[in-house]
């Protein structure tokens, strides 16, 4: 297929040609697969580079970019080797003589300790595709896979961060991402240091706020390297339309919820036990009991993996919902496994989204009323908005990123229908205060996003 680049498009390679180490965040549907890729042609022409290594969430590097490369006539006379599979198997994709080696981010300690083992690095280009993979970095003390991959940034003359969502837990997301770009002289040499200067304690005293000062330096410092795309800007895309289903908990589950939540401790009426021993825990716990089945603790306040159903409240919710949609297929979230056990018993044609291909297949064909996924499996390189225009969040969750994923395998380029998304929200519980979170949350990116816009 011939590209002709759009506007959008174009500027987007002009940005990764011109600034050597540079963060292109580009919202899905706009292309920044194709862009990167044109660039890294035109860098390969110029014989500026000569080997890219492509780093992707899973299920991206085994197909997306493996199919763009293919797709297009400009690229398609690229090789590529996908690195994943058994440590043999990614032995042998090593060997193979490529002009771009994608890997999934999970094998990137493995990757770096084998080319350490060499004492040579072959890379000049490197794309981290989904960087937000990267927020959790430190000097010390941080994610393994990426202070394996920091070993290689002075040997790598090149570098590109693409993604759609670069802060969807604020602005703190940013100095991971951003230390592989200039080795942290725009937001500090360290992420103590980085804190120290743009954040304040939180006013009920878990984690960190942007102080005042925040937002205007820290777009200001990255505005040089930094390039982000809105898809509505750019698009024709179908409404979005959102709808709250508000829900009340029965008199006697409402007062079994409000203990749990005071005391960190519930006896259900068989005494059975659920025990809450940290602040994190007892959010866990509440969002369960909120859903309909709570995780019980054992004597000693241990969890197990045994749950009891405490309501029914959310499936009601759910089954208006399916009467609604006359037939019209949905797409799912759940959170917890209890979640899904509860939704299967419920509704015996329901579909569980899985790997094997087949499934989404048959989803996109209409041939599937009820699919159930989980975000965190959902998330990146889905393609299902042929299939469906409903969402259903059955289960909250309090990632900004993986909430925006999970809509765009609807709401994204393809969708002809205006999109509708469900979240059922039990009154006066943690419910409402996820949906606070993620509006607050999507704020603050948003506003980057635009201070970054050419």
């Amino acid at each position: 297929m011939k590209f002709i680049a759009h506007n959008y498009q174009q500027r987007g390679v002009d940005w990764i040609l011109s600034i050597a180490r540079c963060a292109l965040w580009k919202e899905m549907g706009l292309g920044k697969t194709v862009t990167t890729l044109t660039a890294i042609i035109k860098l390969m022409d110029a014989i500026v580079i000569r080997k890219v290594l492509i780093i992707a969430p899973l299920r991206v590097a085994q197909s997306t970019w493996p199919a763009e490369i293919a797709k297009w006539d400009h690229t398609k006379h690229l090789t590529y080797s996908v690195v994943v599979g058994a440590k043999h198997e990614r032995r042998v994709a090593l060997l193979r003589d490529a002009d771009i080696y994608i890997i999934n981010y999970e094998n990137l300690q493995w990757l770096i300790d084998h080319f350490l083992k060499l004492k040579r690095w072959p890379f000049d280009m490197v794309v981290c595709d989904e960087s937000t993979k990267l927020k959790s970095f430190r000097l010390r003390n941080g994610s393994k896979r990426a202070m394996a991959l920091a070993k290689t940034i002075r040997a790598t003359d090149r570098w590109v961060n693409l993604t759609g969502t670069p802060a969807p837990q604020g602005l703190i997301d940013l100095w991971g991402q951003t230390y592989f770009l200039d080795l942290g002289a725009r937001l500090g040499s360290t992420f103590t240091a980085f804190k120290n200067r743009w954040f304040i304690e939180a006013p009920n005293g878990y984690g960190v706020v942007p102080n005042e000062i925040a937002d205007k330096e820290i777009h200001e410092r990255l505005g040089d390297i930094c390039l982000s795309m809105k898809a509505e800007e750019y698009l024709e895309m179908p409404k979005l339309i959102n709808t709250t289903i508000d829900i009340d908990l029965p008199v006697d589950q409402f007062a079994e919820y409000r203990e749990l939540e005071r005391e960190m401790y519930l006896q259900l009426s068989n005494q059975e036990k659920i025990e809450a021993v940290t602040a994190a825990t007892l959010t866990n716990k509440c969002l369960q009991y909120a859903n309909g089945a709570v995780y019980l603790t054992d004597d000693n306040g241990r969890p197990t993996t045994q749950w009891r159903t405490v309501h029914d409240a959310k499936l009601e919710a759910m089954d208006s919902v399916i009467a609604e949609a006359t037939g019209a297929p949905i797409l799912v979230a759940y959170n917890f496994k209890s979640d899904l056990a509860r939704l299967k018993e419920r509704y015996k044609h329901a579909v569980v989204l899985d790997k094997n291909p087949e499934t989404i297949e048959r989803w996109n064909k209409g041939e599937i009323q009820l699919l159930l996924a989980h975000p965190a499996s959902a998330g990146h390189g889905l393609n299902l908005q042929t299939g469906g225009n409903i969402i259903v969040w059955y289960g909250l969750n309090w990632s900004l990123e993986l909430y925006q994923q999970f809509v765009a395998r609807l709401y994204r380029q393809g969708q002809e229908k205006s999109v509708f998304i469900y979240h059922l929200v039990v009154n006066n519980t943690i419910d409402e205060q996820v949906m606070d979170a993620i509006e607050h949350k999507r704020t603050v990116q948003d506003q980057l996003m635009l201070a970054m816009a050419a």
